[in-house]
């Protein structure tokens, strides 16, 4: 690593730092501190749209080249926007193609959890390195399946948890070290949005594509509670709570209220919803506490302390430092932050969780 030791690498991924003029970037050599990878999203809906496609005007070390659609009538408007090329243009069924694209390193699936799994196995065997949102996908089956693809391929798979780039976050789980406030208690960690639910069309509202509270939501209570303590669950228990809409949620959950045994005596109380807003994690420890609150949120994630501290927000969008430091894994040829294995962890937990609250016992995970 030239200039940068061991030691500093891992205490700039502990503070979340591997972003612009870092000093990983500026150890990389004049020629490849330049280089920015060409990525594609892949799924044009409102979280690229409005999220991915901003932020990635304002990375250093990737940058938007293509698209990938399944709907041909957005394609104008992107080209006008962000100035693609036609030759950086694709359709679901033309993507294929990009294995002979040099414009394009990175294809960022951005598809409804449902749909992970195929276009994260097309998008692998294309030869590009391949970002998936959250959740991974339906079941461990599918995740590993999206894992043992892109280990074919020699590429590099990252999932799209931008908290674990959040730099206050990432504070919490530097605790993980030296345990200031000592021993883990109990830990809490629940996110939700209130609403009435969606249109019976929307995928978010359809079982078969990932619709629902767990899926949607519950990944970052689940992921928080294992990112915070660095332990894994056990087992676990789940109850839905009495439905608010019934006539609407037929097919997916309103709520899902759940506990993770770590064993040892702690506990994690859980909850996630899609028509009750709740958004924090807490960590309480035998000499104090630390918490998020909001934890989850697009933007304003902040961190208290029961001795005072006060994390501020970041100013700029997460998923700038989420991009910048997978593309940096990449240009730097290490692991990611987000690995295939967190993501089939978490998933191979929601499913348990499902099982649990069918059957009203606990179950191992």
């Amino acid at each position: 690593m030239s200039s940068v030791t061991r030691r500093h690498f891992i205490r700039m991924t502990g503070a979340g730092l591997l972003v612009a003029h870092s000093p990983l970037s500026l150890a990389l050599g004049s020629t490849q501190s330049q280089k920015k990878l060409g990525v594609a999203l892949l799924g044009l809906g409102n979280y690229s749209a409005n999220l991915l496609a901003p932020a990635l005007q304002h990375t250093e070390h990737c940058e938007l080249r293509g698209i990938v659609t399944g709907t041909e009538s957005k394609i104008s408007q992107w080209q006008h926007e962000y100035g693609i090329q036609d030759s950086n243009v694709y359709t679901y069924d033309t993507m294929d193609e990009i294995a002979n694209n040099k414009d394009i390193d990175v294809i960022y699936v951005v598809t409804p959890t449902g749909t992970h799994k195929d276009f994260a196995v097309k998008a692998a065997n294309t030869g590009k390195h391949v970002w998936c949102e959250k959740p991974m996908a339906m079941d461990s089956d599918e995740c590993q399946a999206i894992i043992d693809t892109c280990n074919k391929n020699g590429v590099t798979l990252s999932i799209g948890y931008r908290m674990q780039h959040e730099p206050n976050t990432r504070t919490f789980h530097h605790y993980l070290e030296s345990m200031p406030y000592g021993k883990f208690k109990k830990v809490s960690s629940f996110a939700g949005y209130a609403g009435q639910g969606r249109d019976a069309s929307n995928w978010r509202m359809q079982q078969h594509m990932g619709g629902g509270a767990l899926y949607d939501m519950g990944v970052y209570a689940i992921n928080s509670a294992r990112f915070l303590t660095g332990k894994e669950p056990l087992s676990v228990t789940g109850s839905h709570p009495p439905q608010r809409f019934p006539n609407k949620f037929t097919e997916v959950d309103e709520t899902t209220m759940f506990t993770m045994d770590f064993g040892d005596g702690l506990m994690a109380d859980c909850g996630t919803s899609v028509v009750k807003e709740f958004n924090h994690f807490k960590a309480e420890c035998q000499q104090g506490w630390y918490q998020l609150k909001p934890m989850q949120s697009y933007n304003g994630v902040t961190g208290t302390t029961s001795d005072g501290k006060k994390f501020e927000p970041i100013k700029g969008m997460q998923q700038t430092l989420q991009m910048d430091n997978d593309a940096l894994a990449i240009l730097t040829d290490r692991q990611p932050l987000v690995t295939g294995s967190e993501g089939l962890a978490d998933i191979r937990i929601v499913n348990a969780i499902f099982r649990a609250a069918q059957t009203g016992k606990a179950v191992a995970v």
